[in-house]
């Protein structure tokens, strides 16, 4: 298939999907007075995540298109990924894999993220100063996380802290501290492995 007939056939999948989930959208905007924007938002992303195979990944697309802050139309979304705050930024080319939990993430274009990975809203999302007072009451602190472009994130990795652009976060990695660019970190807590420009210099 040529670039420009394969082009003209995501456009039409983009537009059938937008009309697919209008109804979804429709009980969307009722959920949201109730509930709220970012627990409707979990509820409703809870429900696509379960549409399998390429359908699921336009419907998915198309309906965060107009449910979080940005969601390009180049982007993919896998099976069981889960989003849970409307802020949320999703840039061109992005890949999220199947059973990821996205919180209040910036994620620039051409960025890979792999299976299982958990990309939080910061690292206090719950308060456990006071010890008289059960964890589920204390307020939290929500944060932006950015993941720069061209990044990979492995597969079960957790990130509470931004990604510098150019970067791998190893599988199983707990990022807890801000990871510089062009370099590849894992271990729980993520630490600095090498840089990636090393390889090139060898």
């Amino acid at each position: 298939m040529s670039m420009s007939l394969r082009a003209a056939a995501k456009f039409v999948f983009r537009a059938l999907a937008t009309v697919a989930v209008s109804p979804a959208l429709l009980v969307h905007a009722l959920k949201v007075p109730l509930l709220g924007k970012d627990r409707a938002l979990e509820g409703s992303t809870q429900l696509l995540a379960l549409v399998p195979g390429l359908t699921g990944q336009y419907l998915r697309q198309s309906f965060l298109s107009w449910t979080i802050r940005h969601c390009h139309p180049s982007a993919s979304v896998g099976f069981g990924t889960i989003f849970s705050k409307t802020d949320a930024w999703i840039g061109e080319n992005v890949y999220i894999g199947p059973y990821c939990s996205i919180g209040d993430v910036r994620i620039e274009k051409d960025t890979l993220i792999a299976t299982g990975a958990h990309i939080l809203s910061g690292a206090r999302m719950h308060g456990i100063a006071d010890v008289t007072t059960p964890i589920r009451l204390q307020p939290g602190e929500f944060t932006r996380v950015v993941i720069g472009e061209d990044c990979w994130i492995g597969s079960g990795a957790v990130v509470m802290a931004d990604v510098g652009p150019h970067s791998v976060v190893a599988a199983g990695a707990v990022v807890t501290k801000p990871v510089p660019e062009w370099v590849i970190a894992g271990g729980v807590p993520a630490k600095v492995i090498r840089s990636r420009r090393d390889a090139v210099s060898e």
